[in-house]
């Protein structure tokens, strides 16, 4: 290969091809026809979307002096007819479609199964508000249906750690995109109901296309839903996505981090609001005992309400013992964690091989290699002799 060639940046080569593209009459003004996917409505104005068929995709963007003339909001599933130019985006070395004009050209097939899934379930009465279960006050366990290597379980931990640090996370890992995810997702909530592993459960994932999220469109998932005993929070996507589930849920969230705080009390704020009230009600049974006193001074009631006092003491020691049985409460669920950890804990120790150590037991070790048979040893052979209380070194004779 001849190197004496003269090397052009990457930059110039960018600038090349995008001035070959601008030089070619047919790409200035194009009108091509497809399906939206992976819309995003920026918050400066503009529009990013991909516009694909069933066998390409081509990257578009529409800025915010032209989408402001649009009479409709696009979005994920919609077939489309566009009127642009084909330009390269130096930066990034990719060419797409600046729009300039778009006009609606029918729904597309993924958006079109959603509509009638939608309509149908909706009908049969899926839906109904009548139907759907109350979230628990504060449930001791809560059950989370999503990727275990994602955001969103991380996002509901710290979410309900810091709200109610009592409370216990049960994940049932699932797939959350692409084929078999809907039957995941279904067999798992199944699984959680059979069992009993929770007091409430939360399905969900992160934002993405209607592509991404289809598995919570699925009517395996739907049925799920609607048949689980356990009460169910929808936080599928981002706050702009509705799916099926949402819909089907008993609550749905904008996000998996609201999943979290509505599933959570914040024990904290429950504390303050109850201190709240009992200040409230003193203050009340004060104020009711002034009224009172001031009716027995002005009527010479009889000697009943001599003492209005008494009320109020009774009052206060009934509001004491609520208190307290909280309190309880809150510490049962803090000692019944702390003892699971130790009895895992216990279990963890009773697997490790030191343990064997205090049994009378020891380790032979070579060149830092634990021996496992007497043919792994020579004659001269230098060991190390490891006891519970150090270790000592010998030889082979």
């Amino acid at each position: 290969m001849n190197y004496d060639l003269v090397a052009v940046s990457v930059t110039d080569l960018n600038l090349y091809i995008k001035d070959k593209i601008a030089g070619d009459e047919a790409l200035s003004a194009v009108v091509v026809k497809g399906e939206i996917s992976n819309f995003k409505n920026h918050y400066t104005g503009h529009l990013y979307f991909t516009l694909k068929d069933d066998k390409s995709l081509i990257k578009c963007i529409m800025f915010k002096s032209y989408a402001e003339r649009l009479g409709f909001m696009p979005k994920d599933g919609m077939k489309v007819m566009v009127f642009g130019s084909v330009s390269v985006y130096e930066r990034d070395g990719i060419y797409q479609i600046y729009v300039k004009a778009m006009k609606q050209d029918g729904v597309g097939d993924l958006y079109e199964a959603y509509e009638k899934l939608k309509a149908d379930l909706e009908k049969e009465g899926l839906f109904d508000e009548a139907h759907k279960k109350k979230i628990p006050l504060k449930p001791n366990v809560i059950g989370v249906l999503t990727s275990q290597t994602g955001s969103v379980i991380r996002d509901i931990i710290n979410v309900s750690t810091r709200r109610n640090p009592s409370t216990y996370i049960r994940l049932f890992p699932v797939s959350v995109q692409g084929p078999g995810a809907a039957e995941q997702i279904a067999r798992g909530i199944k699984l959680m109901n059979e069992k009993k592993l929770a007091d409430v459960l939360i399905i969900g994932r992160g934002g993405g296309s209607l592509e991404d999220l289809w598995p919570f469109n699925e009517e395996v998932v739907a049925r799920a839903i609607y048949n689980s005993k356990i009460p169910i929070i929808s936080a599928v996507g981002h706050e702009t996505d509705f799916t099926i589930a949402d819909f089907v849920a008993d609550l749905r969230a904008p996000t998996p981090s609201a999943a979290a705080e509505l599933a959570n009390p914040d024990i904290f704020e429950l504390k303050e609001k109850i201190n709240l009230y009992k200040q409230r009600s003193r203050l009340a049974l004060k104020k009711k005992v002034e009224v009172m006193r001031l009716r027995f001074d002005k009527t010479q009631a009889s000697a009943v309400f001599k003492d209005p006092y008494k009320k109020i003491n009774e009052y206060s020691l009934v509001l004491d013992k609520n208190i307290r049985a909280l309190e309880v409460s809150v510490k049962n669920a803090y000692s019944k964690a702390k003892e699971k950890f130790v009895e895992k804990a216990a279990r963890l120790d009773a697997l490790s091989p030191l343990k064997t150590l205090t049994r009378g037991y020891s380790i032979t070790e070579k060149q830092g290699k634990i021996i496992k048979s007497k043919t792994d040893l020579n004659k001269d052979d230098e060991i190390s002799l490891r006891f519970v209380d150090g270790e000592k070194q010998a030889k082979i004779i």
